[in-house]
C-alpha cells in the first residue's frame, strides 16, 4: 500500500517527529527506527481515516488560491462556511489539501 506523508504536517504528526528527533539525538533511537515509524504512522493513519471516519461535510467560501502538484490538489479558501449534521461553522481562512485516494493503493 502507497501512502502520502500528508499527516505528518497535522499536529500530531509534527509532535511525533519532533519527539522521534528527540530521541535520536538522545542516543534512546536509530535513525532508521526513527524512519520506521513514520512510515507506519502514514499507513495507520490513512487506515484509520477510510475505515473510522464517517462524516460528510459541505465547504463554501472565497476561492482565493488552488495549486495541483504530484497528485495533490491544495485549496485555500477564505471566508468560508463548514456544514455538517452537527451543524455549522465559520472561519476567516481554511487549507484543504486532498489527493486521489485510488493512488493509495498502488
Amino acid at each position: 500500500m502507497a501512502t502520502f506523508e500528508l499527516y505528518r504536517r497535522s499536529t500530531i504528526g509534527m509532535c511525533l517527529t519532533e519527539t522521534l528527533d528527540q530521541m535520536v539525538s538522545g542516543g534512546v533511537l536509530s535513525p532508521e527506527l526513527a524512519i520506521q515509524v513514520l512510515i507506519q504512522f502514514d499507513k495507520s493513519m490513512t487506515e484509520a481515516l477510510e475505515s473510522e471516519v464517517k462524516s460528510k461535510v459541505s465547504v463554501k467560501g472565497h476561492l482565493h488560491t488552488y495549486r495541483f502538484c504530484d497528485n495533490v490538489w491544495t485549496f485555500i479558501l477564505q471566508n468560508a462556511q463548514l456544514k455538517s449534521e452537527d451543524g455549522q461553522e465559520t472561519v476567516d481562512s481554511v487549507k484543504i489539501v486532498a489527493c486521489d485516494s485510488k493512488l493509495l493503493t498502488q
